[in-house]
């Protein structure tokens, strides 16, 4: 097929945080030095901000760096943190205050910022475009171009106008060719083309395996006299401990009587039964939580994967032609429970290393430059400190890892004489269904509880009907045939928009459906199928959730 194509310097896959970091600090550094250099940022999402969904509680050190006169500048952070609680939940009506001083140390909030990330990359976005940055929301890079030597040469936008049948509509136009002489990649946690370059390059060779975690957030108006600006509150233990699962989860006060809560399942866990939805939905019962969102309403809803996996399952960044940034690679500090600052600043290094590469002369190499930035950064010795945060959780459990991580973290200061490691990946770690004990969850009150549907509803998710499903199952009898018998089909409960569901057929036998014009893009299906025999590629442009202010 003929393609149309256009040329760049620099081609950046994602307007996240990372994303809009590297174009903002090219266009920067080319001011600074009075050259040319054209940037291009294409996005999935129907705008900027559609599918950007955190917290969130912000660290402001990246961004301190990149604009330093962000307040002047008007960017979206208006609620500085004021007070931590923590709670540990026994069970559903008990709760236990943990003192700040046996808090491990990157828990602190203070000097933080409560945030709505979709905002803040909205504002980025118009950083950017001021600086002369091209951005292309509704464009989703389809596919890596490689070149003859197979180096990447830039990026494939989706095709438009395809049919479920996979034959071109009325509608139909080809996507483009966006060439660069270097490509960014940012799409965040379990990026489609970020897991290919892994895949082509062998970029986690050595490497642990990744582990996720499944975030599900909601945003509610709650009533004025029940509202804290600046207040954080987390918690753990129940309800998660009854099923034997990791996590916790947050409720952040923002402006405007509102508070995003949500609760992050890790996605280690081993009983196919377990619902992320449905634990979050009954944590919302606790006293602890069920006081601030009575006489409240519920006005937003979304999921998404993060990656968690620590400096042990980092891959190799660089590859010829390109970079992988931000939670595209997994540069989450999971101990601090952030993602922003870090993926910001990774951004930055790349645009660095890519500008003075450019300005070499050179194109289409490995930026090894940005490897070595990145070993001698702030970044680098912030996930050193915090790396067996993690696995501590994995190997101990949430009390008993708390306590190592205060040990490490606190006392140790990060400097223990070994790291702790993961070897077992999320997608291996589930027990056979007649080993697990089946969960009971309770029908939602549609007042402070809800179904997958509703919720749906509330993430504004839409997606062209009459298109290829963008969930490609390689073998569509696996889920019957293996899933289900082993694993009671593990996805009708995984994921958390009703997208996989076991029917009965009109001969009364169980059939797989799925309902792709639910998905919210949380990426947990490709990450948790027990078969790994789901790939997510990216749907028709503009398609998913259209997030307003999560």
């Amino acid at each position: 097929m003929q393609r149309e194509s256009m040329e760049f310097d620099v081609v950046i896959v994602g307007a996240g945080p990372a994303g809009l970091s590297s174009a903002c600090r090219l266009m920067q550094l080319a001011q600074q030095q009075e050259r040319e250099i054209t940037v291009c940022v294409v996005e999935k999402g129907s705008e900027v901000g559609a599918h950007i969904l955190s917290g969130a509680v912000i660290e402001s050190t990246a961004l301190d760096e990149l604009f330093p006169d962000w307040a002047q500048r008007g960017a979206p952070l208006n609620t500085k943190v004021l007070r931590d609680d923590i709670y540990v939940l026994p069970n559903e009506e008990k709760s236990i205050k943990i003192p700040n001083l046996l808090v491990p140390r990157p828990m602190h909030n203070e000097g933080n910022y409560i945030v709505s990330l979709g905002n803040l990359c909205r504002w980025l976005a118009e950083q950017a475009e001021n600086l002369g940055v091209e951005i292309f929301p509704g464009f989703a890079a389809a596919e890596v171009l490689y070149d003859e030597q197979g180096n990447v040469q830039g990026v494939i936008t989706g095709d438009m106008g395809v049919g479920s049948d996979g034959q071109p509509k009325d509608n139909y136009m080809p996507g483009m060719e966006l060439k660069a002489k270097y490509t960014l990649f940012a799409e965040g946690c379990r990026g489609h083309l970020g897991k290919a370059l892994i895949a082509e390059y062998n970029l986690d060779a050595g490497k642990t395996p990744q582990h996720y975690g499944i975030g599900i957030k909601e945003l509610w108006d709650i009533p004025a006299e029940k509202h804290e600006p600046g207040l954080v509150v987390h918690t753990t233990g129940w309800p998660l401990r009854e099923s034997g699962s990791l996590g916790g989860t947050f409720l952040y006060h923002l402006e405007n009587n509102q508070v995003a809560l949500g609760l992050i399942t890790d996605l280690c866990y081993s009983n196919p039964y377990v619902s992320p939805f449905d634990e979050f939905q009954r944590h919302k019962l606790h006293p602890v939580i069920r006081h601030y969102l009575e006489g409240g309403k519920r006005v937003s809803y979304g999921a998404r994967a993060i990656t968690k996996g620590g400096p042990q399952a980092l891959p190799k960044m660089v590859f010829p032609g390109g970079v992988l940034i931000g939670c595209d690679a997994g540069t989450l500090n999971y101990a601090k429970i952030k993602g922003t600052h870090t993926a910001m600043k990774s951004g930055m290094l790349a645009a660095e290393a890519v500008f003075t590469a450019i300005g070499q002369g050179r194109q289409g190499d490995t930026l090894d430059d940005y490897e070595r930035a990145f070993a001698t950064s702030w970044l680098h010795d912030e996930l050193h400190e915090q790396r067996n945060f993690g696995p501590a959780m994995h190997k101990f459990g949430n009390i008993v890892g708390a306590a190592f991580a205060f040990f490490d973290l606190n006392i140790m200061r990060g400097k223990l004489p070994f790291t702790l490691k993961d070897a077992k990946p999320d997608h291996a770690t589930l027990k056979l269904a007649a080993d697990a004990k089946p969960l009971n969850y309770p029908k939602p009150d549609n007042t402070l509880t809800f179904d997958k549907l509703s919720s749906v509803y509330l993430s504004f998710t839409n997606h062209e009907e009459n298109q290829p499903s963008h969930l490609q199952l390689a073998d569509m009898t696996i889920p019957i045939s293996e899933n289900l018998p082993k694993y009671a089909e593990p996805a009708q409960r995984y994921c958390p928009a009703g997208v996989y569901e076991v029917i009965e057929n009109d001969q009364g036998q169980p059939e797989f459906q799925v309902s792709a014009q639910n998905c919210v893009h949380c990426k947990t299906c490709d990450i948790k199928d027990p078969a790994q025999n789901i790939n997510w590629v990216t749907p028709e442009a503009g398609g998913g959730p259209n997030y307003p202010n999560m």
